[in-house]
């Protein structure tokens, strides 16, 4: 049986474009397909299958959603969700569109949806097992896959708020796909973040002192700071919990089961350490 268009997905019709020759699309029986017939598949779990060619390979694995699932569910990124919520509000305080690019599993996407009840939001992932979870994170969410390094698949100014949330990014489609009032909300770590983690665990990916600096290099032909804010505080942690923290973070590719489970390995709390940064467009 095909799958069925969401209501989530509808309202992005007009600012999607196909991926292969920049055609609207239009639904039909279970897919969405141009006026060249290119078709891009609706799973059964609501998202849409846009990605063509060579698949991404940097998307979440199906234990990494788990552990992403299990960990957000206990509410320990809570204050990052609220402060990206806000920051969100402050810049688009009505009617509007959220495109949050690198969505994951829809987690702070439908954070700041449910503080915004008159907006819409798209998350775009390569990750497959992420997206099944994103497309249902929220009634005004739809969800799509996409690699974030190729020309998004939306017109122009399709945006009036752009999230990167622990994601990479693509400044130049960031502004291409942004309104001119519009904002792009980053957030990163800083080198503080999960430090306790990084002390006990050396094999975890470590965060480049110079992060900063080569992102603001990255985004200062396109964008210019308008607010910062640092979110800081000690995360309490079960053990169960520092396990889904690892497995949620890139990390995971670098640990092994034996460094997870030597006991009084892990620590019982981290520092939870990230900048969050609105943007408007130059």
């Amino acid at each position: 049986m095909p799958a069925l268009l969401r209501p989530a997905l509808e309202p992005f019709l007009d600012s999607l474009r196909c991926p292969v020759c920049r055609g609207s699309l239009r639904p039909d029986r279970g897919a969405l397909r141009c006026a060249t017939g290119h078709t891009f598949d609706i799973a059964r779990q609501g998202y849409v299958s846009l990605l063509t060619g060579t698949r991404a390979t940097s998307g979440d694995d199906a234990a990494m959603v788990q552990a992403r699932d299990r960990f957000l569910s206990t509410g320990g990124y809570a204050p990052i969700r609220r402060t990206l919520a806000r920051l969100t509000a402050d810049a688009l305080p009505g009617r509007g569109t959220v495109v949050d690019v690198g969505c994951g599993t829809g987690y702070y996407l439908a954070g700041v949806l449910d503080r915004l009840p008159d907006a819409r939001g798209l998350g775009l992932d390569a990750s497959v097992r992420a997206l099944r979870s994103a497309a249902r994170a929220h009634r005004r969410a739809a969800a799509a896959s996409w690699d974030v390094f190729r020309p998004f698949p939306l017109v122009d100014q399709a945006a009036d708020v752009v999230l990167d949330v622990f994601a990479p990014r693509n400044p130049s489609e960031f502004h291409r796909v942004l309104r001119p009032s519009g904002r792009l909300i980053v957030v990163r770590p800083t080198e503080r973040h999960l430090a306790e983690l990084r002390d006990h665990l050396p094999a975890m990916v470590t965060i480049d002192p110079d992060k900063e600096q080569r992102l603001q290099e990255a985004l200062g032909p396109f964008f210019e700071p308008a607010v910062t804010q640092h979110v800081a505080y000690t995360a309490p942690l079960t053990r169960q919990e520092a396990v889904d923290l690892l497995g949620m973070t890139p990390s995971a590719r670098h640990l092994t089961h034996a460094d997870l489970a030597a006991p009084g390995l892990l620590p019982d709390r981290a520092t939870v350490s990230v900048l969050a940064t609105s943007y408007r467009p130059r």
